[in-house]
């Protein structure tokens, strides 16, 4: 017998009341729904009580099981990329202790993928540090890609930016999804990254959706972008045609060495406010904790789930920053009465 969604129990005694759930006014059946910044700005600027009743009842209408997906993340390929990303531990040009490293064998990424699978996971993500893979590097990725799907594993990469013809070769191969994050508002991107534009990690985006791969697409928070810049993520992500399958939320882990290291942390009830606000706007999306959560404790982490996040990535390190371990997160599954997600085959949502 499955054992009660901690939701359902801080809603069991809950009076019934008729709900308004806060929607962008709608625009000719032809053209779909558009979120402007605006909107999505009110949202965030709700009562936290009423914000997170709107998001657990949205949240509860597309997935009525409430389970948690989890995924797990290897970094493929360390280190040496030639991107300036402010966040990032791995560019070239900064020194935070990373060591560049080769593309890892196949025999290496299936042990870690069994591991994976073995501990819980059903989608196993590889990571390479490069601004775009060549074709030679597109080639050996899809022999990763082939292997961990063997196992029985939903695949996801992110390799940096594609060219239509790398999309669809590793959508040969097996991949379910591809994770290339907008990280930011299209108004603060110049503040985090120089070395690309905002346009080309779109052009990625729609190479990937040609493809037929789904789109794994989120950003991160506390970079020091002002309320309105995280408004203007969310919009972003909400308005892509379809929006993503899979939103990581990161919170900046603050890493020496980086631009960014010295960025005020986001404040907690604000990161919960960027979960229920990518669920309301994006219901049938898996929103992800993904980065910072090694930060966020426990509390904060319930609110989350409360608030519709419910994906996280499971392990010991995301790429090359820290991540609670799997024993951490399996016993605060526990306490909160949340079942994982048992497979990984596609869902469908209600």
């Amino acid at each position: 017998m499955d054992m009660p969604i901690a939701n359902d129990l801080l809603f069991a005694d809950a009076p019934s009341v008729p709900v308004t759930l806060h929607r962008p006014a709608r625009t000719p059946a032809a053209t779909p729904v558009r979120w402007p910044v605006e909107a999505v700005q009110a949202l965030l600027d709700k009562p936290f009580n009423e914000l997170l009743f709107e998001a657990q009842t949205v949240h509860r209408a597309h997935f009525p099981e409430g389970d948690i997906e989890l995924a797990t993340l290897l970094s493929v390929k360390t280190g040496g990329c030639p991107e300036n990303c402010g966040y990032c531990p791995q560019a070239a040009e900064y020194d935070t202790g990373v060591q560049a490293q080769k593309l890892m064998e196949v025999d290496e990424v299936v042990r870690a993928a069994q591991a994976a699978k073995d501990a819980g996971a059903t989608r196993f993500c590889m990571g390479a540090a490069w601004r775009a893979p060549k074709d030679r590097d597109v080639e050996k990725v899809a022999l990763l890609v082939e292997a961990v799907k063997g196992l029985g594993l939903q695949t996801c990469a992110t390799l940096g930016m594609l060219e239509p013809h790398h999309a669809t070769q590793l959508k040969a191969a097996g991949l379910d999804y591809y994770n290339h994050n907008l990280d930011t508002a299209p108004e603060y991107y110049d503040d985090v990254v120089s070395t690309r534009t905002y346009q080309d990690r779109l052009d990625t985006l729609a190479r990937v959706r040609a493809a037929g791969i789904s789109v794994c697409c989120g950003g991160i928070v506390g970079m020091g972008e002002a309320p309105v810049h995280r408004a203007g993520l969310i919009a972003q992500l909400a308005n892509l045609d379809p929006y993503p399958e899979s939103v990581p939320i990161n919170s900046l882990v603050r890493v020496p060495g980086t631009p960014l290291a010295d960025s005020e942390p986001i404040d907690p009830f604000d990161f919960v406010r960027m979960i229920a606000v990518a669920r309301i706007t994006m219901p049938s999306a898996r929103v992800r904790l993904s980065a910072g959560r090694q930060q966020l404790g426990e509390a904060v982490q319930a609110l989350c789930f409360m608030a519709g996040a419910n994906s996280i990535f499971y392990g010991d390190k995301l790429l090359v920053t820290g991540n609670p371990d799997v024993e951490a997160d399996v016993q605060l599954l526990r306490k909160l009465g949340l079942q994982a997600r048992r497979t990984s085959e596609p869902e469908r949502c209600a």
